[in-house]
């Protein structure tokens, strides 16, 4: 049963409440999602991504998720992004991490792989093909079925690379705790390469990697089950999926929320709820807060923690989704561009609390 505060005492709301997965403790349920910056050479991180993320976590979020960051060189979104396939990458994102770290908040990452999107300029560049002979490559996928018009038509993966992926998933979540981070999350969501194997509208393979749900899932529990014999127990693991394609015969809630229940057992500590991006001609009903009810009914019916995002904009917004029982955590996106220190305005206008930096106590 839940307490009625006494006379005089304001109760604490929700979303400044820790939230405690495995050994790890987040002080409160605002987490930031991760936001590529196509912004690094290499794949190495810079000081802009130290500003970027070091600012989110002096303005007071529970966790940071750096942005997807490619296993390998031909898993990059464009040749812009992070990535965490080699030691130098990983001893640049030391440097950001201990940071974020040293001032309270949980560093995380999230380890992506584009597939057939991969190869693109950055957005402000129009986000086109990028060719081989200008810095790009030829993107690979499940079945050699393209993303969209204008896409190259990528080449489909064979089995024994496919294990090579797994494995790039698994060296890249042991670099990743060597550089310190805290929380992993896979990204299994918008229309990036394992999405596209579960989605039966990229996923046209004949063999064990496609046709039945079961056989659509396999990469991804391969990839779970190698990422956990490396990650540390004592650590969680998160997956970002998208709920649904928005398009019939697609991937679906259902399959989510059956998807949810099999990878509670296999090591996965909540789910990141969001939805489309695997197909560019669907019409997706944005509303504020509208892929909140995916993240409910996972939690729900798998019985597995969920992340909300999606057009959550404002404190009182998180608030009532975390207070319902919608969802665990929520992940703000574009309003922390906007505001990098919005748990700071959460906090005063719930009045939550959020202690200060030593810094800025003078304006407190």
């Amino acid at each position: 049963m839940v307490g009625i505060p006494s006379a005089g005492v304001l109760a604490v709301p929700r979303l400044f409440e820790p939230f405690a997965q495995r050994s790890l403790t987040l002080r409160n349920r605002l987490v930031v999602a991760p936001m590529c910056q196509y912004s690094a050479v290499d794949g190495v991180p810079n000081d802009w991504h130290l500003v970027h993320l070091g600012s989110r976590a002096v303005g007071g979020a529970g966790a940071l998720i750096a942005e997807a960051s490619a296993i390998s060189a031909e898993g990059r979104i464009s040749p812009a992004d992070t990535g965490l396939w080699n030691d130098r990458q990983a001893e640049a994102w030391s440097r950001i991490v201990r940071f974020v770290r040293a001032q309270g908040a949980v560093p995380g990452i999230q380890l992506s792989h584009a597939g057939r999107k991969a190869s693109v300029a950055p957005p402000w560049l129009g986000g086109i093909a990028v060719t081989p002979e200008h810095g790009g490559w030829t993107p690979v996928a499940p079945s050699a079925v393209v993303f969209s018009e204008t896409s190259p038509v990528p080449r489909a993966l064979d089995e024994c690379e496919l294990r090579n992926v797994v494995d790039d998933f698994a060296c890249a979540a042991w670099r990743a705790q060597a550089a310190g981070f805290q929380l992993v999350e896979l990204h299994a969501a918008h229309g990036y390469l394992l999405h596209q194997f579960l989605s039966p509208l990229s996923n046209h393979r004949t063999d064990a990697y496609g046709g039945s749900f079961e056989n659509r899932i396999r990469l991804l529990l391969e990839v779970i089950e190698a990422v956990r014999k490396v990650w540390p127990e004592r650590l969680p693991l998160w997956l970002r999926i998208s709920a649904t394609d928005w398009a019939d015969g697609g991937w679906d809630v259902e399959q989510s929320v059956e998807l949810a229940r099999i990878v509670r057992d296999r090591g996965i500590d909540l789910i990141d709820v969001s939805s489309g991006g695997l197909v560019p001609s669907t019409k997706i009903p944005l509303a504020p807060g509208y892929q909140v009810p995916f993240a409910a009914r996972i939690r729900e019916e798998a019985g597995v923690a969920t992340g909300a995002v999606g057009l959550i904009t404002k404190p009182e917004q998180a608030e009532t989704i975390v207070g319902n029982g919608d969802a665990d955590v929520v992940l703000f996106a574009r309003e922390l561009l906007r505001d990098p220190y919005l748990p700071r305005r959460a906090a005063k206008e719930l009045s939550g609390e959020l202690h200060a930096p030593e810094q800025y106590l003078r304006a407190w």
